[in-house]
Formats: C-alpha cells, structure tokens, sequence
C-alpha cells in the first residue's frame, strides 16, 4: 500500500491560512473601507474557498492522523482474509497517537498484542505501507519450518480448515486454522509457492510480521522488511468498508466484514 495523504492535506491546510492571513492584512481593509463609503467590492474568489475548505481540510487531517484512517489492500499477502480490492479502516489511536508525516508517538495508548493485523512503514521503503499479522514481539524467539510456526519453544497449532474456493488465483489452496494467544485466524498455504523458513530473536522495541498468505506474502522473514521498529507502525487494521477490484464489480458482501 502506497503512502497516504497526510503530506498533501498538511500542504492544503498551510496554503488555505496563508491565503487568508494573507487576506486579512492586505485585502480585508480595503473591503471595509469600501463597505463604509457605501461601495461593495466581492471577496476574491480564491479566498472564499479557503475559508470554506481550512476547517475541513482541518478535519479530515485530525481523523486520518489521530483517529482513523483508510487503505486499499492492493496484493494477495493476506488471503484468505483480505483479498485484492478490500478497503480497510485502520484504527490509529490503538497504539498511541502519532504525529503525521513524523510518525512520533506523542502519547502511548496501548500496546500491539499478537494476532493483531497491523498496518505499518516499511522499513526500506518508509513512503510503502504494509499490511500483516503480528506474530513475534520483542524478545521473541521465532522458528518457521515448512510453515509450522514455533514461538519460544511452543509450537502453534494449526488444524486443517478446507481449501480456498475463491476467484484470486488460489482456488483449491489449502487452508489452516491457526491460534495466537486467544484468537484464531486462517492462513492460506499455496502449493506452487515455496514455503519460507526463518529462526530468529526479535530485537528490543521491534516486533515481526508475516503475511496469512503464507507462500506468497514478502514479510519479516525476508531482508526487505526483517523486523519492524516500534515506529514503524500506523495502526491496527479492523474492518472492511468497500471492496472494489478495478477492473470489475464492488462485492458488496465484503462491506462491513470484521477484521480477524
């Protein structure tokens, strides 16, 4: 997922307040000193929209940067959950608020917990943003063989829960239901794709991510994204708002689906 538009909206909110101080030190006089000597001369057009667009713009920014924020799943990493075309909300605030374009975490709010579906920065690419399961966190050692899943010495347990019968390129895929702490969540182990195993330790402040989509699905476990810093991450990803695969139809069933 590409980066969002906090850079653009802070871009519009500075240029909206110039042009109205701007306004207010240069044009507004000279329209009450018209007004008074009974002439009427129209506030310029360019600033009656900023007036009208600062106090949105200003909304928008807070919701996106603080509170929630929207993403497009544009890969198949984390099939069979969320597929190509899902739009998401991601929550901001589960993991303390941040301030936007830095990312500094200027109050802590909660933790990550493991299972949780995280979107977050990739670190070699901060301007992507990625999505996936949260599997070790710091101070975790983490084993994946032939996509068993082994953490401090405890095997998770997967259990068989049919196959993929879906039109992404997976159909007859086998599924595993697979339990982290309380929750479950099903994980997709594609046959044609080689499985990726990894045996590590995750560093202090830094946590380790894989994709459901096991096979396929670019995660810590590859030098590209290794594990995560504790800045790195935007939010907790926890529903589905649209599905729309362009080209095609929005699936309508998928609105409103709770993120697992």
């Amino acid at each position: 997922m590409s980066g969002d538009f906090s850079g653009l909206l802070l871009a519009l909110l500075a240029l909206a307040a110039v042009i109205l101080v701007l306004d207010r030190i240069a044009l507004r006089g000279k329209r009450k000193a018209a007004a008074a000597a009974g002439q009427a001369i129209a506030e310029p057009t360019v600033v009656s929209y900023a007036r009208a667009l600062l106090p949105v713009i200003a909304i928008v920014l807070l919701i996106r940067s603080f509170l929630f924020e929207p993403f497009r799943i544009p890969s198949a990493s984390m099939m069979p959950g969320l597929v190509d075309g899902d739009f998401i909300v991601v929550n901001k605030y589960t993991y303390g608020l941040r301030l936007p374009l830095t990312n500094t975490k200027v109050l802590s709010i909660g933790e990550p917990k493991r299972g949780d579906v995280v979107v977050f920065r990739s670190p070699a690419q901060p301007s992507v943003n990625l999505i996936k399961r949260l599997i070790g966190l710091p101070g975790d050692h983490i084993v994946v063989r032939d996509n068993l899943l082994t953490i401090n010495g405890r095997p998770i347990p997967q259990t068989p829960a049919g196959n993929y019968a879906d039109d992404y390129g997976f159909a007859g895929a086998p599924l595993e239901r697979e339990r982290l702490g309380d929750a479950d969540h099903i994980i997709m182990l594609a046959p044609e794709r080689l499985a990726r195993d990894f045996d590590g330790v995750v560093p202090p402040g830094h946590y380790f991510f894989m994709g459901d989509n096991r096979n396929d699905s670019e995660d810590s476990r590859f030098l590209d994204v290794g594990f995560v810093a504790e800045q790195n991450l935007i939010g907790h990803a926890i529903g589905i708002w649209m599905n729309w695969r362009i080209p095609g139809w929005p699936r309508l069933g998928r609105i409103g689906l709770r993120i697992r």
